[in-house]
């Protein structure tokens, strides 16, 4: 199916927000020789933890989590995937020796043992020293990420990039539970802030029989 101007602009501004939201995780997360340390606004709402070498955490905006590993090799890649309460996902690759600009449109093939994405829209980020990108895809990638053994990815006829996903699996299930668990949270808030009984917040305040009798 054929996409107008529109339909690419909007995808590109899903694509930036997503890499600005995951800007902060990247910059939260430090992993060294398997021992993990996040950011104190994190570890407060969910409990950083290291699954099959993938560090799974919250994000700050309570609207999902991510799960990341950093990679040895030149420029230290480190690969992000965040998972939204609402079924949304988005996949970071940033390295220190790349170039590309924030925010450029970039066409790029990305390849797991399972399935392949060609010429797929990604849009250029930076975070903690390091450049990349961020791109979007299907509901069902999460699961294609677990079942993978590996991610390569290709601008045309150069390579880009070629992961190895062991530990995927159970990083991805991890990753779930977090996801229900800031999913769980929310819906008990929106519960709480939504009372239709006519109770007040604070029975005891000053003001409460006030606007009562009005």
């Amino acid at each position: 199916m054929a996409t107008g101007p529109r339909s690419r602009d909007r995808r590109d501004r899903i694509l930036v927000r997503s890499a600005v939201r995951a800007r902060p995780i990247l910059g939260g997360l430090i992993v060294v020789a398997g021992l993990v340390a996040g950011s104190p606004s994190i570890a407060r709402e969910y409990s950083t933890r290291d699954v099959g070498g993938w560090t799974i955490a919250a994000s700050q905006d309570k609207q999902g989590c991510f799960l990341t590993r950093t990679y040895r090799g030149s420029g230290g890649t480190t690969l992000l995937l965040g998972l939204d309460t609402d079924g949304s996902n988005r996949l970071s690759l940033l390295n220190a020796n790349w170039s590309i600009r924030e925010k450029d449109r970039q066409r790029l093939d990305f390849r797991l043992s399972n399935v392949s994405f060609p010429r797929h829209l990604a849009i250029g980020m930076a975070s903690d020293g390091k450049k990349g990108f961020v791109t979007s895809f299907g509901e069902k990638f999460p699961a294609y990420f677990a079942a993978s053994y590996f991610l390569h990815v290709a601008r045309g006829d150069t390579p880009v990039e070629r992961l190895a996903l062991d530990g995927s699996s159970a990083a991805v299930t991890a990753l779930r539970q977090c996801v229900s668990l800031q999913r769980g949270k929310s819906a008990r808030k929106a519960h709480e802030n939504d009372r239709d009984d006519g109770i007040p917040a604070d029975p005891f305040a000053s003001d409460v029989k006030q606007k009562a009798k009005k």
